[in-house]
């Protein structure tokens, strides 16, 4: 049997310097097992985040926010259906960010992230995230070098407030390598059901990938801390990379120590007619 998945060497360690060349998309070492025994150990997962979640909503206390970044085909809404497939829709949101519609676009680049944070009781899912102002927005040259450099303060500010709030903000980088990625465009091209995942600006954004791999190591670089940690998630094998980040969402969960509220009320004094 295994011994679960070792999720301590995935974090990335504040004031640590990231280079994609220290994290291997393909591995799956983290785990003692092999992809059958970890399906076995997905099962359990979903089971006790069910549980964890329902806690979450009846409580009313905690707020968990997890973040999702990753390059194009990197497996952002895969992650979602699978490990998220089991919990109760009532106390869990998936918010996506886009191109900033004009009235985002004439305030600060939080501002709309802001108003999807998660209340009380709440889990929020970002799929995508405050942080394409220091991606795409700097790779494309969409604003001035001092605009996206001094985002990255302003980004760890913002996830601090949350934290001394009262969420927890987990964040995963789902780490895929660029022959992947030319293997999964290909696949969505070939496939009838997912080819309208495809997009002409998919083989396009393929030409600056040595600028995003920049950017996303200066971002892991500047804005792991220890109120939001990032982890950096081996995404070629799908299994593994749903086994981890449930892994690690489970474990921070688990750490809330959250309990059912008690009925205030005599039982005895409750008449059922």
């Amino acid at each position: 049997m295994s011994d679960g998945v070792h999720t301590k060497r995935y974090v990335v360690e504040p004031g640590k310097k990231v280079k994609h060349s220290d994290w291997d998309p393909e591995d799956s070492s983290g785990f003692d097992g092999g992809e059958d025994e970890a399906k076995t150990e997905s099962v359990s997962l979903d089971k006790t985040l069910d549980e964890l979640q329902e806690r979450l909503f009846a409580e009313h206390k905690h707020k968990v926010l997890v973040v999702l970044q990753a390059m194009d085909t990197g497996g952002k809404d895969g992650t979602i259906r699978r490990i998220f497939q089991g919990v109760n829709p009532s106390g869990v949101r998936v918010a996506h960010f886009g191109v900033p519609s004009a009235e985002e676009a004439d305030h600060d680049f939080l501002w709309r992230v802001h108003k999807q944070v998660p209340g009380k009781g709440e889990l929020t899912i970002f799929n995508r995230s405050h942080y394409e102002a220091v991606l795409i927005e700097r790779v494309h040259n969409m604003v001035p070098k001092e605009v996206w450099h001094r985002r990255y303060r302003q980004i760890n500010d913002f996830e601090r407030m949350l934290a001394e709030e009262g969420t927890t903000v987990l964040k995963f980088y789902l780490h895929i390598s660029k022959e992947e990625q030319k293997r999964r465009i290909l696949e969505r091209l070939s496939d009838p059901n997912k080819q309208w995942k495809f997009s002409v600006e998919d083989p396009a954004e393929r030409k600056y990938w040595d600028e995003y791999m920049n950017a996303y190591e200066q971002a892991l670089e500047e804005t792991s801390t220890e109120w939001a940690p990032w982890y950096v998630v081996p995404a070629n094998r799908r299994w593994f990379r749903d086994l981890l980040v449930a892994s690690v969402i489970v474990k921070h969960m688990k750490s809330l120590k959250m309990k059912y509220p008690r009925l205030n009320l005599d039982r005895k004094s409750i008449t059922i007619t």
